[in-house]
């Protein structure tokens, strides 16, 4: 990924104590953090999955931002959706949520988009990031985000909840920018053309802490890829059935006659 590769300013008194429990770690040190300060992650989705990455994100010192949703602030909405209050009841999901991570950390660069983006934006947005979050619960948007994210070869980190029952993977590049050989892009795995029902939150409804522990895992692979620690999710997929606080993986293959990442980029 890119941010491997930039020249990093050094970090001041402030920065080196805020994130001194990071610096500690062997795995992470001043150069991990570094790179997740000059890194720029791009977040679909400011709700039940999208607070907790956007907040971990931020408390971890990711230097951008960009967060990218349509919805306002609901009543129901604060049951699980944790970046946001009784105060911003009414308010643009992105705004609320800007808010609590520059209350936590006013250094990052939080970039609020309250739109629905197409394709064509998608393009753009992932373009300009180091690495992508799915935490949306549209198909069609995940689809077009799965895509972009092919065709600009960034990481994707792609989550989703309802009821009891989680999952989420990751969609990972190399550093030179080419997918892995053997690791399915998310089309791969849940075709394009594929249909089904659809099931929402506001018709199924969903266990309040579980988006808090898919999101936590988003945001623990996000910083894992972003500071190269560790391995990633990439080539696996983690079902969590929360009724049994049960984690089940299932490896997952590429498909050779994929219709997103087996065609040439363009």
């Amino acid at each position: 990924m890119r941010a491997f590769f930039r020249v990093f300013d050094p970090m001041n008194d402030n920065q080196l104590l805020r994130y001194s429990r990071h610096i500690l770690l062997d795995e992470i040190g001043i150069d991990g953090q570094q790179r997740l300060l000059a890194a720029h992650v791009l977040v679909i989705g400011a709700g039940g999955l999208g607070s907790p990455v956007a907040m971990y994100l931020g408390t971890a010192g990711v230097g951008t931002l960009t967060i990218v949703d349509d919805d306002k602030v609901e009543l129901t909405n604060l049951q699980r959706q944790i970046a946001h209050s009784m105060a911003s009841l009414g308010r643009a999901k992105v705004d609320s949520a800007a808010a609590t991570v520059h209350a936590i950390n006013p250094e990052v660069q939080v970039i609020a988009l309250r739109e629905r983006a197409d394709v064509v934006r998608l393009n753009e947005l992932v373009a300009a990031a180091d690495l992508v979050i799915d935490c949306c619960d549209s198909f069609a948007t995940r689809q077009a985000v799965n895509a972009a994210c092919v065709r600009h070869a960034r990481p994707l980190v792609s989550g989703a909840a309802i009821g009891f029952d989680g999952q989420v993977s990751v969609y990972v590049t190399n550093l030179r920018g080419d997918r892995q050989a053997d690791h399915p892009c998310y089309a791969c795995i849940f075709p394009p053309d594929a249909t089904f029902e659809e099931a929402r939150c506001a018709t199924m409804g969903v266990f309040a802490p579980l988006v808090g522990i898919i999101g936590s895992v988003q945001a623990a692979e996000a910083l894992k890829l972003l500071a190269g620690v560790g391995d990633s999710l990439g080539g696996r997929l983690q079902m969590l059935d929360a009724r049994r606080m049960e984690w089940t993986e299932i490896r997952l293959a590429r498909n050779p006659d994929c219709p997103v990442c087996a065609a040439p980029r363009r």
